[in-house]
């Protein structure tokens, strides 16, 4: 049992008190209670990091805006009154730290934010536009232009196929050397869509809150050992109900969906992980939980007529699960979903799953993706409810003080070296240790030990 000592990592710049978290194959407790911790990560990683904030089909008109948080910071995603940029701005007031806009998404009434204390006016790209009873600012050493006056945009803002991401620091390398090999799951996502482009659906998503720190989330994304287990009463009620069933033709949907979360342990084993730079990671490649689902003729005639028939057959032979963009979200370009990690605090993380339309195909494929999220990502899902239900028995026992390390030694020392791959069976702890490789270089600015 652990002694509680609130505040372990008081002191950012103490590199030993940071390594002295991380051991080889486990970590402490503390980096999920500890808000001193807590903190340091949205310094460290999040401020750092390219982030993603949304896509561009969100914002499709002049003025048309999303809201988001980039670590725990509060965003806006815009579209310029021009129509052809998108800019990301901190979303808050130059004059009194006000947040400009609360809503969700909306447009900008010509293009312009106003904050509702005092009613400055923004226009998209951030600048300060107007403000009420100007003649009080006049020879009182006002400036206008001053860029600390308007809505600054976040450092840096890149694009990849219509997925815009961001970083708060200055510098850093650009995104598509961040990604590295993850890059190739959003290629395939929008190469799935018969015209080559995908969009958000609708303006909502299912937004489910966490009371657990946002690390959970992440770990368990290629926690291929829990399945069998946390998930089986749902697997096994799915099989029991469809073997009660009179012989019928086809595959049952909901069926196709939940049954891969009663696989084997050898069935995720030979999936494979792979543990990328910067704590990105996938699992699978040449099978998933998504290899069986059927492929809709009329949607095969289609990818056949843009890509032709060898394309096709490399576009949809293409299996990762869950590849992790660390720390932000996790992409599946087979099901055509995002989920992303929004930090609340220590012990509290909203997860929001959005959903795509591949452009051109036909509505079975659309009917799919939503068919997913609602049984496997909603707050009411049949799957989600039992991971989070895991989550908080950890959280819990960590913040009790009743364990000190949490182990990561499942295949340690069996991971094999492929290039700047780290790869590993499926239900290793390899996914874990590789998460933490990276967690421990942005916590110590590089200056751990390796």
């Amino acid at each position: 049992m652990k002694s509680n000592n609130p505040g372990i990592c008081k002191d950012g710049n103490d590199i030993n008190a940071l390594e002295a978290l991380v051991d080889p194959a486990r970590v402490k407790s503390d980096v999920y209670t500890d808000k001193a911790i807590f903190d340091l990560e949205m310094e460290r990683i999040w401020n750092r990091a390219w982030l993603y904030v949304g896509h561009e089909s969100q914002v499709k008109s002049a003025g048309d805006y999303i809201t988001t948080t980039l670590g725990v910071t509060p965003v806006i995603m815009i579209r310029d009154r021009n129509a052809a940029d998108v800019h990301v701005l901190l979303n808050r007031c130059g004059h009194r730290g006000a947040k400009v806009c609360e809503a969700r998404n909306g447009t900008a009434k010509n293009g312009n934010l106003k904050c509702p204390y005092h009613g400055w006016v923004f226009r998209s790209d951030g600048s300060l536009r107007s403000y009420p009873s100007p003649a009080g600012y006049n020879d009182v050493d006002f400036d206008k232009s001053d860029p600390d006056f308007g809505m600054p945009q976040v450092p840096r803002v890149e694009k990849y196929r219509g997925f815009v991401f961001a970083s708060l620091a200055e510098d850093g390398p650009d995104l598509q050397s961040f990604l590295g090999q993850t890059i190739d799951t959003i290629d395939n996502m929008v190469d799935r869509a018969p015209e080559g482009e995908v969009e958000v659906t609708g303006k909502v998503c299912h937004r489910f809150r966490h009371p657990c720190n946002w690390k959970f989330f992440i770990e368990n994304l290629h926690d291929a050992m829990h399945p069998m287990i946390a998930h089986a009463g749902t697997s096994d009620a799915v099989r029991r109900y469809v073997e009660s069933l009179p012989n019928q033709e086809g595959v049952l949907p909901e069926a196709e969906v939940i049954a891969p979360f009663g696989g084997s342990y050898d069935f995720f084993d030979d999936m494979g992980f792979v543990g990328l730079p910067n704590g990105h990671a996938f699992m699978g490649g040449r099978k998933s939980i998504f290899s069986h689902y059927q492929v809709y003729p009329d949607y095969l005639e289609k990818m056949h007529q843009s890509y032709g028939e060898k394309r096709t057959e490399e576009i949809l032979s293409f299996n990762r699960h869950n590849t992790l963009l660390y720390p932000s979200c996790t992409v599946r370009d087979n099901i055509q979903s995002i989920r992303i990690v929004i930090p609340v605090s220590v012990n509290e993380t909203i997860i929001e799953s959005w959903t795509f339309r591949l452009k051109g195909a036909p509505d079975d494929m659309l009917k799919r993706t939503l068919r997913y999220s609602r049984l496997i990502n909603s707050p009411a899902s049949m799957v989600g409810p039992d991971d989070l239900d895991c989550y908080v028995r950890i959280q819990k026992s960590a913040e009790s003080g009743a364990i000190e390390w949490i182990d990561m030694h499942r295949h340690h020392g069996r991971d094999a070296q492929q290039g700047n791959q780290t790869t590993a069976v499926g239900t290793s702890d390899l996914a874990l240790r590789n998460q933490y490789v990276a967690w421990l270089e942005y916590m110590t600015n590089g200056r751990a030990d390796s």
